[in-house]
């Protein structure tokens, strides 16, 4: 991982990540919550449902969704991401809705040369418009584990977490202008792919299909969310799900904590600070307050 850890205390990593672990107790079947989409036999379910795997070679790459929509929750999913010389390879696992002004929350893992860091791409579409983007680079080998990617989507806010630290906090700016995802019911995505035209140092590094197949693994999906039945939601209101994982109000202290420890130490773009992208001022919401 290089030059991403310089400057980071070995102590303050350990602390943070202890405190921010949460036991992981659950596992969602597969077959029964997911359809694999495309791919051909790339795409596969096993260990009686507790274990997926994508696969992309030359000819293909490969998908799934999931069978339910959901409007607000939190999503959580276990990946362990193609090992080795991964570079051109992108691992997507996002939200979204369908049609031209389709809503989306993405997580995307940019795949490198063996022995460089994956590149974590983060972006949020509202009424079909994109254009947010965060990337950074992970503080462990996310190919030898596995390790939980999380989306608490609320109709105040979005949250990113990675181990149950909090990366990115998207909040809702409706009321400067700037649209929020909130009214698209959206289903759980992920595929593998292709993308050597610009995943790796903008497409200078080619997929090596000597290393094909390239393979991702998943387990433990859990979605504490209000699911969509075509004209209704599940939930009666957001505060009808009681336990806590993910009706609070924002981020506490130690949460604030690890969010600013994370984009000091691991981010590496942030569409609000680009302003060759942005001559003539960066987006309103980039000038609120991220908490």
């Amino acid at each position: 991982m290089s030059s991403s850890w310089n400057g980071v205390s070995m102590f303050v990593l350990v602390g943070l990540v202890i405190n921010s672990l949460v036991v992981v107790a659950f596992a969602g079947d597969f077959f029964q919550d997911f359809d694999l989409t495309w791919g051909d036999n790339r795409g596969k379910i096993f260990n009686g449902g507790k274990l997926l795997s994508l696969s992309l070679d030359r000819v293909s790459g490969s998908g799934f969704q999931s069978k339910k929509e959901y409007l607000f929750g939190r999503i959580d999913m276990q990946l362990k991401l193609v090992a080795g010389n991964s570079a051109g390879t992108v691992t997507a696992y996002y939200l979204s809705s369908q049609g031209p002004t389709h809503d989306e929350i993405d997580f995307e893992f940019l795949g490198n040369l063996s022995g460089n860091p994956y590149i974590l791409h983060t972006n949020v579409y509202a009424q079909g418009k994109g254009n947010r983007e965060q990337q950074f680079y992970l503080w462990f080998d996310p190919t030898r584990n596995f390790h939980t990617y999380s989306i608490i989507w609320k109709p105040q806010h979005i949250i990113f977490l990675v181990d149950n630290i909090p990366i990115r906090v998207f909040k809702n700016a409706e009321s400067v202008g700037v649209p929020f995802p909130k009214s698209q019911p959206m289903r759980i995505y992920s595929s593998l792919w292709n993308a050597d035209d610009w995943a790796t140092r903008g497409g200078l590094v080619k997929t090596d299909w000597t290393k094909a197949p390239f393979t991702a693994y998943y387990r433990n999906f859990n979605a504490n969310a209000c699911t969509w039945s075509g004209t209704a939601s599940s939930c009666a209101s957001t505060s009808s799900i009681s336990d806590g994982a993910w009706e609070t109000n924002g981020l506490d202290a130690p949460g604030r904590r690890r969010l600013r420890w994370v984009q000091k130490y691991f981010m590496i773009y942030n569409y609000c600070t680009d302003l060759k992208r942005f001559p003539q001022g960066v987006p309103v919401e980039c000038k609120r307050p991220r908490f």
